[in-house]
């Protein structure tokens, strides 16, 4: 694996078992890793799901934070579903579940509830992000890069609807062998978002036709 200094630079710190439920009752039971030396000091972790030593190439989800999706069950994204999705997902093929600490694509949780008031007045989801002098998306992956190098894990699938994620990802060393897309996740709450998803961004997200 061809690694920038930064990403050589980080370690676990820490990996401790944890039983995990989801609201549905969906149960398994993940190993979690803390990190030193990441690139942005943020407290990202890692989950290792399933046999992870039995995956020829694991399967990976870069899971951006979200309290109002993963934690409060909001129907404005589709965080949450996706989050559910590859905790199964992963625990059956095995590989891991990376939990980023980049709420609001990176711009925060206020901001992003800020952005949430600008769509209600007819932006949509990036042009809201603009309008506040921010980024359209503001992740950058270089942490999610150094995290799995720590971990072994130079060759990955992963799971994303999201292009940019596959190409930083390559750029920074990491082989993505295939991009594995998420279920669609739709709600009448919904809909506009994953469209514009689709149509700025080219997530694969197969909508149905517009009524």
């Amino acid at each position: 694996m061809t690694v920038t200094a930064q990403t050589a630079a980080a370690a676990v710190r820490t990996r401790v078992t944890v039983p995990l439920r989801f609201p549905d009752g969906y149960a398994t039971t993940a190993e979690v890793f803390t990190f030193t030396g990441l690139a942005d000091g943020q407290e990202h972790l890692a989950l290792a799901l399933g046999d992870v030593s039995g995956a020829e190439v694991p399967l990976v989800r870069l899971h951006s934070e979200c309290m109002t999706g993963d934690v409060f069950g909001s129907q404005r994204c589709d965080c949450g579903p996706q989050l559910r999705e590859a905790a199964e997902r992963i625990t059956e093929t095995g590989g891991y579940l990376l939990y980023l600490r980049q709420e609001g694509r990176g711009i925060g949780l206020y901001a992003k509830l800020d952005a949430y008031a600008l769509q209600d007045s007819g932006l949509d989801t990036y042009q809201a992000n603009l309008a506040l002098g921010r980024g359209e998306d503001e992740r950058d992956y270089t942490a999610a890069a150094q995290m799995l190098a720590a971990l072994g894990a130079d060759r990955i699938r992963l799971l994303t609807n999201n292009p940019d994620k596959a190409a930083q990802l390559d750029a920074l060393g990491v082989t993505v062998t295939e991009r594995v897309p998420t279920g669609v996740h739709l709600s009448a709450a919904n809909a506009r978002y994953l469209a514009t998803k689709r149509d700025h961004t080219a997530h694969t997200i197969d909508l149905p036709p517009a009524a």
